[in-house]
């Protein structure tokens, strides 16, 4: 059940800026709110990225979006997901700073369990990096939800930013591969 919700998430998550791009053009924003309220049902009971309150605040914060939009009805709250989305991982990538593992961390370890000290720097950083994605990103999403056309807030949200996130996970894998070498190299893994 969980990979089925975690599949419908993403799925949702990526045809999200398409349905209430195209939608808009037929309906009324207060019928595109359902597209919101079946993330949030998602996010709240099935996909497991974050747990406990992090995982219900989220669902929350979705579903306020889900009512501005349908009291208002107006598409600002759904336009303004992807924003949400950016906060969202920005938190969870920067408070993971603050614990003895970053998130980067954890996930490498899922492979490596005993990674070097060297190893641990670069997850640091690579989680650092991905903050910094997220403001820039989220800055965006914000930008075009604002102040953009409707065009422009699929263009960046639906395309441009899948495309940054990919350009940026394909350089880290580069990086990453030199970094490996160079710790194997010096006889550290």
């Amino acid at each position: 059940m969980a990979r089925l919700a975690t599949a419908g998430f993403a799925l949702l998550t990526v045809a999200y800026p398409f349905a209430i791009y195209f939608g808009s053009q037929l309906t009324s924003p207060r019928y595109l709110v359902l597209a919101l309220v079946c993330i949030a049902g998602l996010r709240l009971f099935g996909w497991q990225l974050a747990n406990g309150w992090a995982r219900v605040v989220w669902g929350l914060a979705i579903l306020v979006l889900a009512t501005l939009s349908w009291v208002l009805d107006s598409d600002l709250g759904l336009l303004l997901y992807p924003v949400l989305v950016n906060a969202s991982l920005f938190a969870l990538f920067f408070t993971s700073l603050f614990s003895a593992q970053s998130l980067v961390e954890k996930l490498a370890r899922i492979q490596q369990p005993d990674l070097p000290l060297e190893a641990v720097r670069y997850t640091r950083i690579v989680t650092q990096v991905w903050c910094g994605f997220f403001i820039f990103n989220g800055s965006i999403a914000l930008y075009t939800a604002l102040w953009a056309d409707r065009a422009t807030w699929l263009l960046y949200n639906g395309l441009v930013a899948y495309g940054l996130m990919a350009l940026i996970a394909g350089i880290e894998w580069l990086v990453r591969r030199r970094v490996q070498a160079r710790i194997a190299g010096a006889g550290r893994l």
